[in-house]
């Protein structure tokens, strides 16, 4: 049983997962808007809710423990001056998952994860 498992594997060894999902958040915060398969989305919204809430600190071990999971400096740059300040008077909800049409080829299904803010406006 996977009661109070904290992550989903994916299918995937630990350092695939943690490369794939890493390289996952850097194109979400640079783009601000991708889409993956449903799994991963989720995974990755869960992921990237924690990184901006610490972000939102501010201070020299957050920048750290961010640098731990993404390690792209320009990446770390933008998620500190650009997206953590945006979401400011948030506690939580910086990314919506939106069901799309499923992958052809595989029919796996496909989620659009990207940044919006309280109002239901979209990250700019």
């Amino acid at each position: 049983m996977r009661h109070k498992k904290g992550v989903k594997k994916l299918g995937l060894p630990r350092g695939h997962r943690h490369a794939l999902l890493a390289n996952l958040l850097k194109a979400l915060f640079v783009k601000e808007r991708i889409r993956t398969t449903e799994a991963r989305g989720k995974e990755l919204k869960r992921m990237a809710e924690r990184l901006i809430t610490t972000a939102q600190r501010g201070d020299l071990s957050s920048v750290r423990n961010v640098g731990r999971v993404i390690g792209d400096k320009e990446v770390i740059r933008k998620l500190f001056k650009e997206i953590a300040p945006r979401f400011k008077d948030q506690k939580s909800g910086y990314t919506s998952l939106v069901h799309i049409s499923p992958r052809p080829g595989d029919n796996a299904p496909c989620v659009l994860i990207e940044l919006v803010e309280k109002g239901g406006k979209k990250g700019s």
